[in-house]
């Protein structure tokens, strides 16, 4: 019995991690289909290679996730990590839905916390606060304030260059910071799927804490997140290349850069599992703001940023209600 229930959480987990490939794919490309500098099949494509890449860049991320919450052992424990991942998915699925560039990271970790919490079991709060909620609110405020301050630095820069000449180069830039952005969501969004996989195996009994991770673990999380990028995400991408602001390739560039620097620092020197989603939103309202400040479409970022207050209670719930009804059927 305990097996089967802990194939079901790796086939769970690996679906949301599908999921976050096709809601997350619009992070890494829109920018860069939006100004043109890329076609939407030739940017898919780099970002599912991309993706798959970065998985294999890291594990400390994945370490974090799993220290997020002591589901005890056995069955029981089992079934709190596969309702933490039932309410990740059901609001990823929602957001898509309705095209709003919501994060998989914080579905994740508030989906595991919010079925812990239903089931009397422990979070571990000191993790959950220091490596989760204070980057989550941290990270759109530097990436907001680092895209704000490169833009100027690009605009005094290239001050004196041909606008047409200016703008060919960056759309060539910004196939390098497109693909490190990319490069970055794997490192970063991969490894939280891994993180909730070697949660299931040791609550199993069939890691030590001690263990790395397997090597299929990192190849089937890889794979899954690249294939849902592949698939695409065509809502969000339209959310967040052009409802919030209309993008140069400077921009795009500027805003691309910013939030992958923000993703590896983040992931290699604080192992804390941030949203891409946010960082790459804010960064992009940021650049957009050097325009003038009502060049952004406040009322589009308005609503972002309701979904991104939602997010973690939201899963949460889900997730709390799913553990309540799989307990009634518990022994």
């Amino acid at each position: 019995m305990e097996i089967a229930i802990i194939i079901a959480v790796v086939v769970v987990a690996l679906v949301f991690d599908y999921t976050n490939g096709f809601h997350d794919a619009a992070n890494a490309i829109a920018t860069s289909v939006s100004t043109g500098a890329l076609t939407p099949k030739v940017a898919l494509a780099m970002a599912a290679i991309m993706n798959f890449v970065g998985a294999f860049l890291g594990q400390k991320v994945a370490e974090t996730v799993s220290e997020t919450i002591d589901p005890g052992q056995g069955t029981h424990g089992l079934v709190i990590v596969m309702a933490g991942l039932i309410g990740a998915i059901a609001w990823n699925l929602t957001t898509w839905y309705y095209g709003l560039p919501s994060s998989s990271s914080h579905a994740l970790i508030g989906g595991l916390v919010g079925a812990a919490v239903a089931a009397g079991a422990t979070a571990n709060w000191d993790v959950v606060l220091a490596k989760v909620v204070i980057p989550m609110l941290l990270s759109p405020l530097v990436a907001f304030g680092l895209g704000f301050a490169m833009m100027i630095a690009i605009m005094w820069i290239f001050r004196n260059a041909h606008p047409a000449r200016a703008n060919r180069g960056f759309k060539i830039a910004q196939t390098i910071s497109a693909g490190a952005m990319a490069l970055g969501h794997g490192l970063q969004d991969a490894q939280k799927t891994m993180g909730v996989i070697f949660l299931a195996l040791l609550t199993g009994g069939y890691v030590a804490e001690s263990d790395g991770l397997p090597i299929w673990v990192i190849l089937a999380a890889a794979t899954a997140i690249s294939l849902g990028t592949w698939s695409g995400g065509w809502r969000i991408m339209r959310t967040l290349g052009r409802r919030i602001i209309h993008l140069d390739p400077p921009r795009g560039f500027a805003a691309e850069s910013v939030a992958a620097s923000v993703l590896y620092t983040t992931a290699y020197v604080f192992e804390a599992p941030i949203s891409t989603t946010h960082t790459i939103t804010s960064a992009v309202m940021g650049v957009g703001a050097t325009k003038r400040l009502s060049a952004v479409r406040w009322g589009v970022a308005k609503s972002i940023l309701t979904a991104w207050v939602l997010t973690f209670p939201a899963a949460a719930l889900a997730a709390a209600v799913t553990y309540w009804i799989a307990a009634l059927f518990l022994p």
